[in-house]
This record gives C-alpha cells, sequence and structure tokens, in this order.
C-alpha cells in the first residue's frame, strides 16, 4: 500500500502529466444570443504555440486573456490583449506556472498555481511588474480556484480525495465545504440567483456527475442539473445559462427552463476538436475556448 507521503507524491504527478501531455490551442469566439439559444463566430487563435495551452481566464475590465502556455519544456502564463491582437509573457520561473486569475479589485497583480521543481505545489500573488511572487496559502495544494470575492478564495485542493475549500484572508481562516468535486468552479451570476451569493461546483459523489450551486460562507447547496455525459469544464453566460463543450460541439442548459443539454451553433470552418474549457467575458460577448491541437 502508498503511504500518505507516496499519494500525495503521485496526485501532483498525475496533475502535471494530464497538463503536459495534451497539446491544445485557446480560440476567442464573438458569442451571441438569439431566441434561446446562441451563436459563436468570428474565431481567433490567440495562443498560436505548440503544445499546451490553456486555462483562459479574463481580467476584470474585459480587455485582456490570461493563460498558461509551453515554452522552452515548461509551463509559463501569458497575456493576451483582445483589442490590440498582441501577446506578452508575464512569468519566467523555473517553475511551472498553471491556473491564471486576475486578482481582486488590484490590476497590478495576478495569481497562479506555481509546481516548483521540489515538487511544492502552491498558490502564489505575482506583480505585472518585477517583484518577488508571494505565496498566499502556505502549504496548500491547490490545483484550481476561484476569487468568489476580494476576500475569499474557494480552491480545488489535491490530496488523497479532492475537497473544496474556503480561504478567507479578511477573517484569516481556512475550512473545507465539500469533497470529491470536479476542476470546474464558477460564480453563478445574478440573473438566476435570486440576488444570493452563488457559486457552482460538479460533485463527482454520485454515478452521474451532478452540477450544484454553494454558497461558500455557510456552505448551503442546491443541485442544479446534471453534467453533460463526459464533460469536465462548465461557463455560465450572464442570462443563467450553462455551456459545457464535448468533443466539437458546445452544448447549453438553462436551469428551470431547459429539460436537456443541446448544442448551439459554431459558425466556424476550423476543425474544432476536443472542446475542453470554455470561459465567458465580463460583458458577454465573447468566450475563450480550449481545443485539441
Amino acid at each position: 500500500m502508498y503511504s500518505k507521503i507516496a499519494l500525495s507524491f503521485l496526485m501532483v504527478f498525475f496533475y502535471v502529466q494530464s497538463h503536459a501531455q495534451e497539446a491544445t490551442e485557446i480560440y476567442l469566439f464573438d458569442i451571441e444570443k438569439t431566441d434561446n439559444t446562441f451563436i459563436i463566430s468570428n474565431p481567433i487563435n490567440i495562443s498560436n504555440n505548440e503544445g499546451y495551452d490553456n486555462q483562459p481566464s479574463f481580467i476584470e475590465d474585459g480587455t485582456a486573456i490570461l493563460f498558461s502556455s509551453s515554452r522552452n519544456g515548461q509551463t509559463d502564463i501569458a497575456r493576451y490583449e483582445i483589442t490590440d491582437n498582441y501577446r506578452t509573457w508575464l512569468t519566467k520561473t523555473d517553475a511551472n506556472e498553471y491556473s491564471p486569475e486576475a486578482y481582486p479589485n488590484k490590476k497590478k497583480y495576478f495569481t497562479c498555481v506555481r509546481l516548483d521543481k521540489d515538487g511544492k505545489q502552491e498558490l502564489y500573488k505575482y506583480a505585472y511588474k518585477k517583484k518577488e511572487p508571494q505565496v498566499l496559502i502556505p502549504n496548500l495544494k491547490v490545483g484550481y480556484y476561484l476569487w468568489f470575492d476580494k476576500y475569499t478564495l474557494v480552491s480545488f485542493v489535491l490530496g488523497d480525495i479532492e475537497t473544496l475549500q474556503v480561504s478567507n484572508f479578511k477573517h484569516k481562516i481556512k475550512y473545507p465545504i465539500q469533497s470529491n468535486i470536479g476542476r470546474s468552479l464558477n460564480k453563478i451570476p445574478t440573473a438566476i440567483s435570486n440576488g444570493e451569493n452563488l457559486m457552482s461546483f460538479i460533485s463527482k459523489s454520485h454515478s452521474t456527475p451532478e452540477i450544484y450551486a454553494i454558497n461558500p460562507v455557510n456552505s448551503e447547496e442546491k443541485y442544479i442539473a446534471d453534467a453533460l455525459e463526459e464533460s469536465e469544464d462548465l461557463t455560465w453566460t450572464l442570462d443563467g445559462t450553462m455551456l459545457m463543450g464535448k468533443n466539437n460541439k458546445i452544448f447549453k442548459l438553462k436551469p428551470q427552463v431547459d429539460k436537456a443539454w443541446s448544442t448551439i451553433k459554431i459558425e466556424s470552418d476550423l476543425p474544432i476538436k476536443n472542446i475542453s474549457r470554455l470561459v465567458i467575458s465580463p460583458d458577454g460577448t465573447k468566450i475563450a475556448v480550449v481545443v485539441g491541437e
């Protein structure tokens, strides 16, 4: 039997290997709502890079996208400016960096998961200008995360069982709220949350993965819908519709309106395949899509 240390090492190894083996690209599309569905069109390859390009996220004003990208045998963080159509590199360290997100209410910083050569994996805060990066939560092995608000971070934490953990920086506390979860963590639009601050996660505690809404403050949760079969990644449109990708298609389901997942139209002649991560821009007019290279 494996010891806890060996299991922990294997978790990190499989996490990194699962990323390193995937050759992916990131496309930016326009997205438009028509009647009760959506159309995405006008694709632009924003990564255009051989190897692994993944985990896109919009900055708070929607003018740029952060993403992880491979170069020189490792993974660094890049930034794509939408209006000016150019990319810059943000990190150049001996470590691998993943899962970049804008640091809430502080435009000079961003956060990302950093995997050092010794196997240590933690969430860091980086400055755009030259400053030493800082560990945000020491000794917490974060795989994915969501900035719920400027004080609250919700993390997919690696361990014997993947757990959903809340870190409140204002009150300096952290606590688990769920276990056996998927990697997709998203804020739920106010259009369907009745004014309550909620987030969604995918539970893997059942034979069919299920999407739940949860309040990170009091851990109250509510079933939303079954996830799209064989799909890991979810994003929300501003009107409260969920989108998930599978193979070369994107599906949508609006809770309490749609009875089943249905495809939306992709206006593109590109040979799109293996759609995984999706993320909607803050104004709802753009969608970044990760596809197989």
